[in-house]
């Protein structure tokens, strides 16, 4: 394997997945709920139906997004080296949420305006995209208890707002044990310390 002197952070695939699942579902939510205020111009009931139809399509679309990129990483990755540094999961969620954070309030602030064509639809557009994500980072969870393995990537490859862990600058994982980190497969908190 080939590791740069003093090893790479690395940061949890799974995490970053999740990581903008809470933000987009909220902010999805506060959206669609504010944009139920104004009639709009099409009614409330057409902008809810359209909305969750919206929804089933970006929670799909997200979900199943990029699959084969994903596989193909995981079929290849290297294991990691004794002087790869680990990222918490913490510091990975906040990493990739102060990186988005513009495009999160535009993203919000977009559906808010919306509302007043299409009521709430476009909050539950967001609403969408954060589901899928939280279902994408489940099925990665899977994945990872089935080959008892925890999937890695370089933080270098997702600075810059390239938040993507399977983005075109990512050229490969990096691989643990199951017990590796402070994250369960998935990406979740890890509720019970890992056995070593």
């Amino acid at each position: 394997m080939n590791v740069t002197r003093g090893g790479q952070g690395l940061a949890r695939v799974a995490v970053v997945v999740r990581a903008g699942a809470a933000p987009l579902w909220w902010l999805g939510v506060v959206a669609a709920g504010i944009g139920l205020l104004p009639p709009g111009l099409t009614g409330r009931r057409i902008g809810v139906l359209t909305g969750a139809a919206l929804f089933v399509l970006a929670t799909a679309a997200v979900a199943y997004g990029r699959r084969k990129r994903y596989v193909a990483l995981a079929a290849s990755a290297a294991r990691a080296g004794k002087h790869d540094v680990l990222q918490d999961r913490g510091v990975t969620s906040r990493n990739w949420r102060r990186h988005h954070r513009w495009w999160l309030v535009l993203a919000f602030l977009a559906a808010l305006g919306s509302a007043f064509a299409v009521p709430a639809a476009a909050g539950l557009l967001l609403a969408g995209c954060g589901a899928g994500l939280w279902l994408k980072a489940a099925w990665l969870g899977r994945r990872e208890r089935a080959d008892e393995v925890l999937l890695w990537v370089r933080v270098d490859w997702l600075r810059g707002g390239a938040g993507s862990p399977a983005g075109k600058r990512v050229k490969a994982y990096r691989s643990t044990g199951i017990a590796a980190g402070d994250a369960d497969p998935g990406g979740a908190r890890r509720k019970t310390p890992a056995l070593v």
